[in-house]
């Protein structure tokens, strides 16, 4: 598997908005806070951002360095790339990985309400998306998700650039999609939002298994219960996307990552 790289040369970041360093900053902190999690996959998986309209017309996201580990990823040396693969800005040369390109660009050309995409290969994740009735409605975690979760077909490593088309297709317009025997991934109208709906849905999956492993019968839940759980949190996100509702939990898994993680905002 051979990475994408620029085919002219390395372009350096030159002078970026205060709103694209801002992406690069909450992204950063995003693949530093997977890895403190245990959600990384040694150097594969990935998170991406749109960045914001430069006149250009033309929509670009960040991504990874093919082969860095989450926990060294930085502002700086994130990948910019545009829809069409083209790298646009790689301060460290390395490329990205292509399954990482068709799976994110295929969701941030098709859906423009989505700045934030999230994949993962956890073992509770991978675990999920293997079972036939996928995830359940079993307690407040997964009540969120009600009516929300797309499935996808596995079809090999995603390398195809024609499975972008299903991919999307399947998707819709959810938020969230489990990948059949592959893994998890969360769309957010910012990085904040993606990390969140990942953070739960992957404590979700962990829930599942402990429940199903201890091999006792679901106490039932109520009717309308989950749709009511779904529309709480839904409201919640809604404000928090429109500015009229503070994101405590956001600011304090920055808190977080900026003690543990020094200089992942350089």
């Amino acid at each position: 598997m051979q990475p994408m790289k620029a085919q002219s040369p390395i372009r350096s970041l030159g002078k970026e908005t205060d709103a694209a360093w801002q992406t690069r900053v909450d992204l950063a902190a995003c693949y530093r806070l997977i890895h403190r999690l245990g959600m990384d996959d040694s150097i594969y998986t990935h998170i991406s951002a749109r960045l914001p309209d430069d006149g250009s017309g033309r929509d670009r996201f960040l991504i990874n360095p093919f082969g860095m580990r989450f926990e060294e990823v930085t502002a700086s040396n994130l990948v910019a790339v545009d829809i069409d693969g083209n790298v646009l800005d790689d301060k460290l040369g390395l490329g990205i990985n292509p399954a990482g390109f068709t799976i994110h660009s295929a969701i941030h050309a098709a859906r423009h309400d989505v700045v934030c995409v999230l994949h993962t290969h956890t073992v509770a994740g991978v675990a999920v998306s293997c079972q036939q009735d996928g995830l359940l409605a079993l307690n407040q975690w997964t009540m969120q998700f009600h009516g929300k979760i797309a499935y996808h077909t596995y079809e090999g490593i995603a390398l195809d650039l024609d499975e972008r088309e299903r991919l999307v297709a399947d998707l819709g317009n959810k938020p969230v999609m489990i990948l059949r025997h592959h893994g998890l991934l969360t769309c957010g109208r910012s990085v904040s939002e993606a990390f969140k709906l990942m953070h739960n849905l992957e404590r979700s999956c962990q829930a599942q298994l402990a429940f199903q492993a201890a091999g006792q019968p679901a106490a039932p839940v109520p009717p309308g219960t989950p749709e009511k759980v779904a529309q709480q949190y839904a409201s919640a996100y809604d404000k928090m996307a429109a500015g009229t509702l503070a994101d405590p939990e956001w600011a304090a898994f920055l808190r977080r990552i900026s003690a543990s993680d020094p200089g992942f905002d350089s």
